[in-house]
């Protein structure tokens, strides 16, 4: 950990994670073969120009919570980065967070983060889609663009900023394997942009609450989570990995309908007998755009804008009794 700065009015925490944008690689000309999460989060920002100009004094805390590329990213490792924001957004000098992450997983950890800390102050998430020892890598001004976000005083919740690009926890999708500006919002569009170190809002949405188990999440073993899986519906779909997951103890099932929701016909009896078994069923879709409507299948759905993982993060909270 490191305190960087004077001022002793407001203090931002930065919480690496590891991911790309602490990747390093051979050659400075390798942007998708590196290995993730070799850096230190120190490391980050020293290697980005004028971050203690920008933030005029105000103190600074690093803390490296875990080193990992993030297409492993675990529930243990989401319970440890909760409790650690949800520490520091208790302590009153405390501005807001930025957290490092890798690409892969940043829209699951985003949302869960937004559905347990429950906190009005700004948690800004950003990443990189090139290595630290790339030629131009773009981790350092995504940081930059970070530490403008969590500063602006109409920053709420949970935030990811990626090539200037601001979304909401809630609407933000990995859309592109390797190009910078690699993130979606979808049909809600972004919230806002980031633009010469200026936050400019689109339109300031509400903020999310948390879910009313969060505190649970933080507080019991990740053990003790409900096990919940995603099914996707797709042609020459077969129920058997359905029965399966049930004769496993599964306690939900997330379906990733076609579609307008919907289910291939083969799936549906396997989920029919799930839900009579016990495990809830929630339905949505797998168009990255648009919502369902008109939905009047016999599954229930997932809560609206929700992708088929972050409808996974919802349900096993609602199932954390």
């Amino acid at each position: 950990m490191q305190v960087v700065g004077t001022k002793k009015s407001v203090s931002w925490v930065v919480l690496g994670t590891g991911g790309t944008i602490a990747g390093t690689a051979y050659g400075t000309e390798d942007h998708t073969v590196y290995t993730p999460g070799q850096l230190g989060i120190e490391q980050l920002l020293e290697a980005v120009p004028g971050l203690r100009r920008s933030l005029e004094g105000e103190a600074l805390v690093c803390e490296q919570v875990a080193q990992l590329d993030s297409k492993d990213m675990h529930h243990d490792t989401w319970q440890a980065l909760a409790q650690r924001c949800a520490h520091w957004l208790q302590q009153e000098e405390v501005g807001g967070l930025v957290i490092t992450h890798g690409t892969d997983t940043l829209e699951e950890t985003a949302w869960f983060l937004q559905q347990v800390l429950g906190s009005s102050k700004p948690v800004v998430m950003t990443c990189a889609m090139r290595p630290a020892t790339s030629l131009m890598p773009d981790g350092p001004q995504n940081l930059l663009d970070a530490f403008a976000l969590v500063r602006d005083p109409m920053a709420q919740g949970v935030l990811v900023v990626c090539a200037g690009r601001i979304h909401s926890a809630r609407a933000v999708q990995k859309v592109h394997p390797y190009r910078l500006d690699a993130f979606s919002s979808g049909d809600a569009g972004p919230r806002g942009f980031v633009e010469q170190g200026r936050v400019r809002w689109v339109d300031p949405a509400s903020l999310e609450y948390a879910h009313a188990h969060a505190r649970q999440a933080l507080e019991c073993s990740t053990a003790e989570w409900p096990w919940v899986e995603v099914v996707h519906s797709h042609a020459g779909a077969d129920g058997r990995h359905v029965r399966a997951l049930v004769l496993a103890g599964v306690k939900g099932l997330v379906v990733a309908g076609t579609g307008n929701g919907t289910v291939h016909q083969d799936l549906l009896a396997p989920l029919a007998e799930a839900r009579a078994q016990g495990v809830q069923v929630r339905l949505t879709s797998r168009c990255a755009e648009g919502q369902m409507v008109g939905q009047s299948a016999a599954l229930e759905t997932a809560p609206p804008g929700l992708n088929a993982y972050k409808a996974r993060i919802s349900l096993m909270l609602d199932l954390l009794h």
